[in-house]
């Protein structure tokens, strides 16, 4: 599935259904991540790792341009080799999602819905979230998906979900929501969109 954000803007989400020999073969890996790949032990986790650089070189052949492979900035932040446009990736069991955006930073998440996020409201709500959460599993599906995505977008470490990450109250059909990033020295407003598909939940910031 293709999603024609704007004109600027365009995702994939693929289910994973190609093996590991099938989804290496013709993908232009660096040294580096080869040898990222040779650090992931679990036979699944290596297929999504793959499948989400494939997803991305289509994203990148579609638009015409030459795919040449990923590096990683100091902060862990996937970027394009030789190339100005902006990317992430997001990988669950069973699916690969990648983003491009031509002209600023995104974040791409997704998450099935699971009752296990009900455990982890306390570090990534604020209490006006948990508020309007109320314990639903859904709602703290889309909040802990958004905010991933907003984590991913803004690609710095040393920031918290609760305290610097925050979306704003949203109808439980939404599909436009609104973030924002909070830091001492620096504030931004972001739009999100969600979507119920793939695995569950599909959330895109920029």
């Amino acid at each position: 599935m293709t999603l024609q954000l704007n004109e600027d803007c365009v995702a994939i989400l693929q289910s994973i259904t190609d093996d590991e020999p099938t989804l290496w073969a013709g993908l232009p890996l660096t040294n580096t991540e080869q040898e990222e790949l040779a650090m992931i032990t679990h036979p699944a986790q290596r297929v999504e790792w793959l499948a989400c650089r494939v997803a991305i070189r289509k994203l990148i052949v579609e638009q015409g341009a030459r795919y040449q492979g990923l590096q990683k900035d100091e902060f862990g932040k996937p970027f394009l080799i030789d190339s100005h446009w902006h990317i992430s990736l997001s990988h669950t069991s069973g699916w690969a999602a990648a983003i491009l955006h031509k002209s600023r930073p995104v974040g791409i998440d997704i998450e099935p819905i699971r009752e296990q996020f009900r455990r982890v409201v306390p570090r990534v709500l604020s209490a006006n979230e948990i508020t309007h959460a109320a314990n639903d599993p859904h709602r703290l599906a889309i909040y802990w998906c958004a905010k991933e995505a907003l984590y991913k977008l803004y690609g710095k470490r040393q920031l918290t979900f609760r305290e610097h990450l925050h979306v704003e109250p949203f109808a439980d059909d939404a599909e436009e929501l609104v973030g924002h990033v909070r830091l001492p020295n620096h504030e931004e407003r972001l739009e999100i969109r969600c979507f119920r598909t793939g695995p569950g939940l599909l959330a895109v910031a920029f």
